[in-house]
């Protein structure tokens, strides 16, 4: 396998890796959290950036690892792209930053669902040696709420005896998975889901073409997934569930057939799982239902007509109730149909049917 062929876990597919991206937008509490902290001469030895997927956390992480390492501007996060320890992080050889993320199994050429243990343990050894040179080190975890319990007590110990000008930054999606104490020895940064305005900025800056509005509104403030969704057809896909809904309980049957045959298909040049595309839009459609029994339509609309279906759907919180309740059996039906692999196309079509059928609308 080449080295243009080795996934990289922490990627999101069809955006550049966050070691490229120059700036960190929509974040500036977290950064001036971080250069206050520098400045004051108090810069922790662990930082923990927590928050949901796609919100910039690997992005800052990355700029902070710049920062450390190629003496970046006075208070300000940039750092200049064409400095020799800049252009050495982004070709992942930088001898005084180590990354640490779920390892490829050598035998299948997959990526293992887990951080491993062998994988913490560099640490060790990565500080041992590169502390001969001096200077800062940094080690980045992503995710490191993704680590099996072996490797979390690894890490645990290099919290507790940091070594000397080391840094190490952990990027979690779920912190609440991490063990206490691991929590208990970072200084947490806490980054938030950005507004539809900072999100248009961003996508537009990584080449986006599809609706900023819409987007935002299915990807809930996360550039990560709305990179994602527009990689994979989302919003198209989303346009064809909501018309699904249109004649609720009354449902197209071949438009269900579609949309299923869609669940089963072939990943794409991206790599995304379009049984994981449908089961989301669809746990996404359920969710804006029952927020609109309860607060009125979401807006902006994610699709055409969404508003008007939503309001005919979910006219009151005894109807958000139930779609919130559909919800949740949607979800646990995908959990157990994906852990005893079913076939996508039979358990989708099971949760359209399962929807239609609900006792109250």
């Amino acid at each position: 396998m080449s080295a243009d062929d080795i996934p990289e876990p922490d990627r999101v597919p069809g955006a550049p890796h966050p070691r490229e991206t120059s700036r960190v937008q929509g974040q500036d509490h977290a950064v001036a959290d971080f250069l206050n902290a520098a400045r004051a001469g108090r810069l922790h030895h662990g930082w923990l950036l927590s928050g949901p997927r796609g919100t910039g956390k690997a992005t800052l992480a990355w700029a902070m690892a710049k920062w450390l390492l190629s003496g970046g501007e006075e208070g300000s996060i940039r750092t200049d792209p064409e400095a020799p320890a800049v252009r050495r992080i982004r070709a992942l050889s930088e001898p005084r930053l180590l990354l640490l993320r779920r390892p490829v199994d050598e035998k299948t050429g997959r990526v293992r669902a887990e951080i491993t243990v062998d994988e913490v343990r560099r640490l060790q050894s990565f500080f041992q040696m590169s502390a001969a040179e001096g200077g800062r080190r940094v080690a980045i975890i992503d995710a490191a709420d993704e680590m099996n319990p072996a490797a979390a007590n690894a890490l645990l110990k290099q919290l507790e005896e940091p070594p000397k000008d080391a840094t190490i930054i952990l990027v979690a999606h779920q912190p609440g998975r991490l063990l206490p104490t691991i929590r208990s020895r970072c200084r947490e940064l806490r980054l938030h889901p950005l507004n539809p305005t900072e999100m248009a900025g961003i996508l537009a800056d990584m080449g986006v073409e599809d609706d900023p509005d819409r987007l935002a509104a299915l990807a809930g403030g996360s550039v990560g997934e709305a990179v994602r969704l527009s990689g994979q057809g989302g919003l198209e896909l989303y346009q064809e569930i909501v018309n699904l809904f249109a004649d609720f309980p009354r449902m197209d049957r071949r438009a269900a057939a579609n949309l299923a045959e869609t669940a089963a298909g072939r990943a794409g040049a991206n790599g995304g799982d379009p049984f994981d595309l449908v089961v989301t839009l669809l746990d996404r459609f359920l969710t804006r239902a029952a927020r609109t029994g309860l607060l009125g339509p979401p807006l902006p609309e994610a699709a055409s007509g969404e508003a008007d279906i939503l309001i005919r759907l979910s006219p009151d919180q005894r109807a958000a109730q139930v779609w919130a309740a559909a919800q949740a059996e949607l979800s646990a039906r995908a959990r157990v149909g994906r852990a005893v692999n079913l076939d996508p196309s039979a358990l989708v079509m099971d949760m359209l049917i399962g929807l239609a059928n609900q006792p109250a609308h």
